[in-house]
């Protein structure tokens, strides 16, 4: 079976993935972290993509990103990999490929998902649980260190140059205090196992989280299939 095309669509946010290979650390320190956050940065800058929310862990990282023009998503990736991993051999004499093949996502839509987005990524195994969240006790880095996730910013910590907030996170208040109170809220809530399971399988299989109407749309603005079609025969009706 041929492979999808690589679903990529300008405008919309879309929620990344992409893994080291197998048994090789992405990162092995606060100084690696640093380093890809600023291939991150470099490359948001050079592709015009923004980045709305991440996390960098230890062996893949996240990305909720919007392109902003065709073919950025892809350019966007390819940067950081050319960035990042040419420091990280070098700083570890590491010889050989550091990813485990090319990068997955999902599209979201705007209104539904990209805040379930950014609680999947701010709250996925990055060490900070729910009475973390609850008591302010979020680690701060030095300043001018950067690297971990974009929750710190969106607590209203510190502002990371890296993050480009989305205007549905801007509509979550009307004031940055009052955005900070509900976006904890959110944070302490969580997301239910079935919202974290879809978001995580449309990422890791490349199908849209939109709507049947956006979908029709998009479907032919890409010239690409953006939902799983049923498994099995078509039923034969009389």
């Amino acid at each position: 079976m041929a492979r999808l095309k690589r679903l990529e669509v300008p405008h919309w946010p879309h929620l990344l993935v992409q893994h080291a290979a197998v048994g090789q650390p992405l990162v092995h320190d606060a100084v690696d972290r640093q380093m890809l956050w600023m291939a991150m940065l470099d490359a948001a800058q050079q592709t015009q993509v923004s980045v709305h929310a991440y996390v960098i862990l230890s062996d893949h990282f996240h990305v909720l990103v919007t392109p902003h023009h065709e073919g950025a998503l892809s350019l966007f990736m390819q940067a950081i990999g050319r960035r990042y991993v040419a420091r990280y051999n070098h700083r570890h004499g590491h010889v050989g490929k550091l990813w485990a093949g090319r990068f997955k996502g999902t599209v979201l839509s705007p209104q539904h998902s990209l805040t379930r987005a950014m609680v999947f990524i701010e709250t996925h195994d990055n060490g900070l649980s729910t009475p973390l969240v609850e008591s302010q006790e979020i680690p701060s880095p030095s300043k001018g260190e950067f690297g971990h996730s974009s929750l710190s910013h969106h607590l209203n910590i510190r502002t990371d140059p890296l993050v480009h907030d989305h205007d549905m996170f801007w509509k979550i208040g009307n004031t940055p205090f009052e955005r900070e109170s509900q976006w904890r809220a959110q944070l302490q809530t969580g997301l239910t196992p079935d919202q974290r399971t879809q978001l995580a399988h449309a990422m890791n299989k490349g199908w849209a989280l939109l709507n049947p109407e956006q979908c029709v749309v998009l479907e032919k603005e890409i010239g690409r299939r953006l939902t799983q079609r049923p498994s099995g025969r078509p039923r034969i009706t009389a």
